[in-house]
């Protein structure tokens, strides 16, 4: 099970694949410089910071040894006077102890400084950090009085690390900054891949050549083996059913041409069915050749709809345009089928009427009418080809041949949509939306 298949993380990780890489990139990076940083401070303020206390704890250790060994108060100041300077002390002796300030939260080396300088000597009994003079003050009991010693903050305070920290934060962007690049040029090939396979399921065969690791490569090379194969299919669908329907007309026409010779009821009777069959052979060739009719290019949906609208007849209206801009569409399939569905309305309805939203990413078109509509429980079958549902609508207004809605449905998904049955709020007839990609 992947990491990211946790229903909790999936609220807050990236969704796109650059995301979740930069965030797979970023996380081990950060983690490493925060670790690393947080032991190297430790061992910086605390184990140098005690080395060097520990250093000058020995030489405070002498100034009181020296102050114990005099006769009196006045050997003991010109002995410290003696050695206070070499060893780079400033004291005062006797000197009452200041009320020293606790050091701050980020003052990590002061901490250990005291600690060290009171578990090292006894006697000490205030340490005065000073920050703003970066000195240090400690009192110690001697036995003239308290003994002061200041020194410099930076004998016993390691220096700051931000060098370190610095060089650190600038490699790890450095190194960040190339790895996206890197990244990036993965990343490329199955952007590439996911766009000709978007395309392609809209009915566009944009170029495309395998490119990247391995197994983007793999990939590549099996999207191109399936989109040929289902070429290579609707080819011979395409073949297959203009062939028949070539091979029925002729015996057709020569049925026709007999029965025109007679003059009696049947023969009338029996043109009718010529009739029928030379239609149903029309809507045959129709779905074979719906592969022809055009490539994708820019237009205007909504100039496409008012066109299809004003040759349908006055009981077909454009009642609502919501939306404009152009789009990716085929202009001869999307006419075959909105001319399919305004037909296949007005087969059994009065009135039909159309609304077009154009959004951002789909131009939906919406075909409505008074008719007695298609049940819920049998629009799934409704839109397989050669569906004949008379029973569920007006018979009176004549059948079909069932490819109508089929064909709709197959245009919509060549244009990377869909087709949708439902009941018209409006008319209370049957619904239908055409939703086209942009």
């Amino acid at each position: 099970m992947s990491f990211f298949d946790f229903a909790w993380v999936k609220a807050y990780v990236p969704r796109s694949l650059y995301g979740r890489a930069a965030l797979i990139l970023l996380v081990p990076i950060v983690t490493l410089q925060l670790v690393v940083s947080v032991v190297f401070i430790q061992r910086h303020y605390e184990g140098v910071t005690d080395q060097m206390t520990r250093s000058v704890a020995l030489e405070l250790r002498h100034l009181r040894d020296v102050v114990e060994a005099a006769p009196d108060l006045a050997a003991a100041r010109a002995a410290l006077a003696g050695i206070a300077a070499p060893l780079a002390f400033r004291v005062a002796l006797p000197d009452t102890p200041a009320a020293p300030d606790p050091p701050g939260v980020w003052d990590f080396s002061g901490r250990q400084m005291i600690e060290t300088l009171q578990s090292e000597m006894e006697g000490v009994t205030a340490v005065d950090l000073e920050p703003d003079s970066k000195s240090v003050s400690v009192w110690l009991t001697t036995r003239y009085g308290p003994l002061r010693a200041a020194f410099d903050r930076g004998r016993v305070s390691a220096s700051n690390p931000h060098q370190l920290l610095v060089l650190m934060l600038l490699t790890g962007a450095l190194m960040t900054v190339i790895a996206y690049l890197f990244l990036r040029n993965q990343l490329r090939p199955i952007e590439r891949l996911a766009r000709a396979a978007s395309e392609f399921g809209r009915g566009r065969v944009v170029p495309y050549r395998p490119a990247g690791a391995t197994e983007v490569r793999a990939a590549g090379n099996a999207f191109l083996d399936m989109r040929a194969r289902i070429e290579r299919q609707i080819e011979q669908r395409t073949m297959m059913l203009s062939g028949v329907s070539h091979d029925m007309r002729t015996p057709l026409t020569r049925l026709r041409l007999g029965l025109s010779m007679l003059e009696d009821a049947e023969a009338a009777e029996l043109a009718r069915d010529v009739e029928e069959l030379e239609r149903l052979l029309d809507e045959f060739l129709t779905f074979a050749r719906e592969e022809t009719l055009g490539d994708p290019e820019p237009c205007d949906p909504v100039a496409l709809v008012r066109d299809v609208v004003a040759r349908s007849g006055a009981a077909v209206r454009l009642t609502e345009v919501s939306g404009e801009g152009p789009a990716m569409l085929r202009p001869m399939a999307v006419s075959r089928a909105l001319e399919n569905l305004i037909g296949n309305a007005m087969r059994y309805a009065r009135a039909c009427e159309l609304r077009v939203v154009v959004s951002g990413r789909a131009v939906r078109i919406v075909v409505e009418d008074d008719g007695p509509g298609i049940p819920e429980d049998r629009r799934e079958e409704a839109l397989k080809p050669f569906a004949r549902l008379d029973a569920a609508r007006n018979q009176d207004r004549g059948s079909g041949v069932g490819l109508g809605l089929a064909i709709a449905q197959d245009i919509a998904r060549r244009h990377g949509g869909s087709l949708i049955l439902g009941e018209s709020d409006r008319l209370g007839g049957l619904r239908v939306d055409l939703v086209l990609a942009r």
